[in-house]
């Protein structure tokens, strides 16, 4: 059977996942009957919920007498590494586009890796129905893009098609009424554009894992494709390290993809992307050779972390309330199980009780809270910082690319906030009352700046960005929230009587009837200082009637707090508290005497 390799790459949220999803749908692989409505290929529930890509997943179908294997890659900046190390695993490339919001950052980011790669590309133009597509000047601003990355003539002369993964339909003109139901132009425009993988049966094993996965059974699963050569199971084979060593194995288990399904299968060849099993401790980028022709494949680059955070065990008087697992040895073992299939995340201890985690980005280290926090994990964890490198005896700090859509009306506010995050304009353009702006940031600037970002456009902005370099780091003091904090001073439950008073100082986190505990962040104060409160008070009741007193007292909604506004929103004398069921934030000293003189000595100093 001939094979194809293709990847699906995309800025988020333009429709990967969906046009998989309508492909798999569409193939013949399910049955007339067969209830497809709850099956897609983002089968974490996190993934379903938040509608992106957080792992990169692999699937294959069979059309015209020929296996094409399909990887759908995340979208988000965090998860670029994953999409670097795939272009290793295939040939060609879908490049799926918003039909109204164009080329964006990410597009540009996952293309540029395409190129370096030289995997051949097919333009899919998704979301025609949209009343805004706006195909034509879409289609100019992909070509422009490819010339600006510096495109060969061959990638250059790619095709394009106009798809609406939605409504599981397709075309090869952007004429609304030629679209068709099913996807056989992109399935027919990858077997004669896409070529088929390189390398012989006949040649010696090589197989390069790409990627990861852990399974409690079988340990570390390398998932990549076969360059040259067979492999079958239960062979013994030999594994090229990244410090050079070699390391002998027998392969325990060999799987391979179809629809949905991982499936065991006992042989794979040179072009095969498969899945194997038998090295506990095998990593991303080393080599898998015959046992006598040991030939190794150029190691794979792995993105070095940008971001790190301490994780610790929960420290708070409210411990063991929430959460089933509380101690700091069982958080040891859960971080050190995600390194097992994560690359780019790196542990190492920092106290007795805490571990140092270094990430690529806030999604990605607050994707593995939100995965800890679901399993029954109590955990406090601090504010995000950026990982500070000296090069050559100068510091230096990662920058990203920054690009933003805001209001015309909200223009101003942004550009302000922006200048005093230490950002750089690079460009602006205008287009129906919206306006583009590109900026280069300082990744430390953006840490906290989505919250800001809603509240200044009220909701109508949309943020993107992607990390572009290392450069030196800027004196600028950037990246601490500037308002208090109200703080309690007692421990019990919340009153409306105190929440009432208090109101006029700042705004609540909190409603009544809550349980709190000093050091405890219960709102936001309005100047510039911390301010200790007292939320547990009740009214002093009398035998006294005075006019009025009777009526009820309406408080303002609460400010609600997820994971990702409280890690945004900490200073670094806070920290998160996170239970299964609680989000909450709280000073690193919980006494409020031992707070102050420790404010006060530090302000000295």
């Amino acid at each position: 059977m001939k094979k194809r390799n293709v990847a699906i790459i995309a800025h988020v949220d333009h429709g990967k996942t969906t046009l998989v999803d309508g492909i798999l749908k569409h193939s013949g692989m399910f049955r007339d009957n067969e209830d497809t409505s709850n099956v897609s290929m983002d089968s974490n529930d996190l993934e379903r919920e938040r509608g992106i890509t957080i792992l990169a997943k692999t699937t294959a179908l069979d059309y015209k007498d020929t296996r094409i294997n399909i990887l759908d890659t995340p979208g988000h900046a965090d998860f670029g590494g994953e999409v670097e190390r795939i272009m290793n695993m295939v040939d060609g490339v879908l490049l799926v586009v918003d039909a109204y919001e164009g080329a964006m950052p990410q597009t540009r980011f996952v293309l540029k890796k395409a190129f370096e790669a030289g995997a051949k590309p097919i333009v899919v133009i998704n979301k025609v129905d949209k009343p805004s597509a706006r195909c034509d000047k879409v289609l100019d601003e992909i070509l422009d893009l490819f010339i600006e990355l510096g495109a060969d003539d061959t990638q250059l002369d790619f095709k394009v098609i106009y798809a609406s993964a939605l409504n599981g339909t397709c075309s090869f003109s952007d004429d609304l009424s030629t679209q068709t139901e099913g996807f056989s132009e992109i399935l027919d425009t990858i077997l004669e554009e896409i070529p088929e993988p390189s390398g012989s049966e006949e040649e010696p094993l090589q197989f390069q894992p790409a990627l990861l996965d852990y399974n409690e059974f079988v340990g570390r699963i390398g998932i990549g494709r076969v360059h040259n050569g067979k492999i079958k199971t239960g062979e013994m084979v030999t594994c090229c390290r990244l410090d050079g060593s070699t390391k002998q194995f027998r392969i325990q288990k060999l799987f391979g993809f179809y629809g949905y399904k991982r499936i065991e299968i006992e042989e794979a060849s040179a072009g095969d992307v498969i899945a194997i099993a038998g090295l506990a401790d095998i990593s991303v980028g080393e080599t898998v050779c015959d046992i006598v022709n040991i030939v190794p494949l150029p190691v794979l680059h792995i993105d070095e972390p940008t971001l790190q955070m301490t994780f610790g065990a929960n420290s708070s008087p409210f411990v063991g309330r929430d959460g089933k697992i509380v101690t700091a040895r069982k958080i040891e073992e859960r971080l050190f199980r995600e390194t097992q299939k994560d690359v780019s995340l790196k542990v190492e201890p920092a106290t007795n009780e805490s571990f140092l985690v270094s990430g690529r980005g806030e999604l990605h280290l607050g994707i593995l809270i939100e995965n800890m926090r679901r399993e029954g994990f109590e955990l406090e964890v601090s504010k995000p910082n950026v990982i500070i490198k000296e090069i050559d005896g100068i510091k230096m700090e990662p920058y990203e690319d920054l690009q933003i859509e805001v209001p015309e009306d909200s223009v101003g506010s942004v550009i302000e906030q922006l200048g005093l995050r230490g950002a750089k304009m690079e460009n602006m353009t205008n287009f129906e009352n919206q306006v583009r702006l590109n900026y280069t940031i300082p990744s430390r600037g953006l840490i906290g700046f989505s919250t800001d970002f809603m509240t200044l456009t009220k909701g109508y902005g949309i943020m993107n960005h992607t990390f572009k370099e290392y450069a030196p780091v800027e004196s600028v003091d950037i990246g601490e929230r500037k308002l208090g904090v109200l703080v309690s001073v007692d421990d019990g439950a919340s009153t409306a009587y105190s929440i009432g008073n208090l109101e006029d100082r700042g705004i609540m986190f909190i409603e009544p009837g809550v349980d709190v505990y000093e050091g405890m962040v219960i709102g936001e104060c309005n100047r510039d200082n911390d301010l200790a409160v007292n939320v547990t008070k009740g009214k002093n009741l009398t035998n006294v009637r005075a006019a009025g007193s009777d009526h009820t007292v309406v408080l303002k909604r609460p400010r609600p707090i997820s994971l990702e506004y409280a890690l945004d929103y900490i200073n670094s004398d806070e920290l998160v508290e996170v239970t299964p069921n609680f989000i909450r934030v709280r000073k690193r000293i919980l006494e409020t005497e031992a707070r102050k003189k420790f404010d006060a000595k530090k302000k000295n100093s």
